[in-house]
């Protein structure tokens, strides 16, 4: 993009006066090609101030870290009667017998 800004200026710049002269419409005021080239010569200055800051810019803080949830039921529950809780579990049936259910 900076490039191309720097290129689109420079050609503008050679070829200003030709537009000015060729200038008929609307108005035959002959300043197109400078109202051209000061219009790129702005949105050039624009791109570069914008890379610049990039440049320049603090990288984002990290997101900060969210505290975990409660646990998962099949993580945290040792005992399957506790298991069966989960969702879609049927209440009461285990499949382990470690505990009285």
């Amino acid at each position: 993009m900076r490039a191309w800004c720097r290129l689109s200026l420079r050609a503008l710049g050679r070829a200003r006066e030709e537009i000015d002269a060729i200038n008929v419409y609307p108005v035959a005021d002959g300043d197109t090609g400078t109202n051209l080239y000061l219009t790129v010569e702005s949105a050039a200055q624009a791109v570069e101030a914008a890379f610049d800051g990039h440049a320049t810019a603090r990288p984002p803080a990290p997101a900060p870290r969210t505290p975990p949830g409660p646990p998962s039921p099949r993580r945290s529950a040792r005992c399957p009667t506790a298991r069966s809780s989960a969702p879609g579990a049927i209440p009461g049936r285990s499949s382990r017998s470690c505990c009285a259910a």
